[in-house]
């Protein structure tokens, strides 16, 4: 491992902060493609599998920021546990409704309540924000790091899930993310030394984290960015069926989150110079630009290499997001503003996915890989017209936020803080 991203891990603790926030983040790779593929094994109705994906996704964007928004006030120990209890009965009742051949409703609202599942990757950055607080530089590799991390769940993820679901039983890939998130959760939130004391009430105010003009922008850009996301994993699954091998779908997914992940990796050595905002406009242009490409593949292999090279600017446009925030939100909202640009993925998976799945049901997978494209080309027309918004300074707010974030001595920090999805 190179000596920049060992240096991250020489303060006690992180180690196991960012093990188990692995574990914890798995189900965000596997249970919407699991439920894809569950539902297309028991019913063949790939516009349901979609639209109940996308239920997921929405769950999450309404649920997901209110969740951190009480972790920012109350700490990730007593928010946690009891958010996680809910999403994974929520996915038991999925499974069992499934099962059973219950009405479309009963799914849709055990679909729903699978939203209260908490952001892990948020949770596990605000730790990074607060222990290398005064270290750009070291910030900056850590969150190149998770967004390794997340990719390594993308790349395993779906091959667990598709794989379990195909070659065991259709529940199989749900079933075993609700475990790996309950898992997780309950390892990260035992390490209470690491974990980020919440600030003071009174320092909780003005109203929520999208008050920044600068957070708007990212989250509108997500929306679309998710889009072509979630379009991807659903008409993959379709492709790869009629290619006659549709377990090899995981296989395909997992190379467009390989890319991304070798693209991480490097990025986080290199600390690249200029204004993050223009580094992000670049990046989000790029994975416009290569979603052209998969209208082009005509076969599973040609399809991984055009995946693979679309990923290679994911990580880190995603990294650059997380700089972003950080400069534009108040630390004592650092959390929940994590969470929103989350949120804002969520929504974009939500209507990518829906979309895709009805395409898909209408005029094959071919067609499909249209909506990445569009996808694509509005997040880059946001990304532009919002521009100007990230260049501005962030103004100044309550709560002492990223752009005034001069070091805090032991006796004021009493310990960690936090920060963060």
């Amino acid at each position: 491992m190179p000596r920049s991203y060992q240096a991250l891990f020489d303060v006690p603790g992180t180690k196991g902060f960012s093990a188990a926030g692995l574990v914890g983040r798995m189900p965000l790779a596997m249970l919407s493609i699991g439920t894809v593929t569950m539902i297309s094994q028991l019913t063949g109705r790939y516009g349901l599998a979609g639209a109940l994906s996308a239920t997921m996704a929405l769950s999450a964007a309404v649920l997901g920021p209110q969740v951190s928004r009480l972790v920012d006030r109350h700490g990730q120990r007593r928010v946690l546990r009891p958010a996680t209890l809910v999403s994974v009965a929520s996915v038991a009742g999925l499974l069992v409704c499934a099962q059973l051949s219950a009405p479309d409703w009963s799914l849709f609202l055990f679909a729903a309540g699978t939203g209260c599942m908490p952001s892990i990757g948020a949770m596990v950055r605000a730790r990074w924000a607060t222990v290398h607080r005064s270290d750009p530089r070291a910030l900056h590799t850590a969150y190149s790091w998770e967004s390794v991390v997340d990719e390594v769940c993308f790349i395993f993820g779906p091959i667990i899930a598709i794989g379990l679901s195909t070659a065991w039983f259709p529940e199989a890939g749900p079933l075993v993310a609700a475990v790996f998130l309950a898992a997780g959760v309950v390892w990260l939130t035992a390490q209470r030394a690491t974990e980020p004391v919440p600030r003071p009430r009174a320092e909780h105010t003005g109203g929520t984290a999208l008050g920044s003009a600068g957070l708007r922008v990212l989250v509108a850009t997500f929306v679309a960015t998710g889009a072509i996301f979630g379009a991807v994993d659903v008409v993959t699954v379709a492709f790869a069926e009629e290619q006659g091998h549709k377990a090899a779908a995981s296989l395909v997914l997992s190379v467009y989150a390989l890319g991304s992940c070798c693209a991480g990796v490097v990025f986080g050595l290199i600390h690249p110079p200029g204004p993050p905002a223009k580094r992000w406009l670049v990046g989000v242009c790029a994975m416009a630009v290569s979603m052209i490409p998969l209208q082009l593949a005509g076969s599973l292999p040609l399809l991984a290499v055009a995946l693979f090279v679309a990923g290679l600017s994911i990580a880190p446009t995603m990294v650059t997001t997380m700089a972003l925030v950080e400069k534009h939100v108040p630390r004592t909202k650092l959390t929940e503003g994590m969470t929103w640009t989350s949120t804002g993925l969520a929504v974009g998976v939500a209507l990518g996915s829906s979309a895709a799945g009805w395409v898909v049901d209408a005029a094959g997978a071919g067609a499909g890989y249209r909506v990445p494209v569009v996808a694509g080309a509005v997040a880059a027309v946001v990304a532009f017209l919002g521009y100007r918004r990230l260049r501005e300074p962030a103004p100044r707010r309550g709560g002492r936020g990223a752009d005034e974030r001069k070091p805090e001595s032991p006796d004021e920090h009493g310990g960690r803080e936090q920060r963060v999805a």
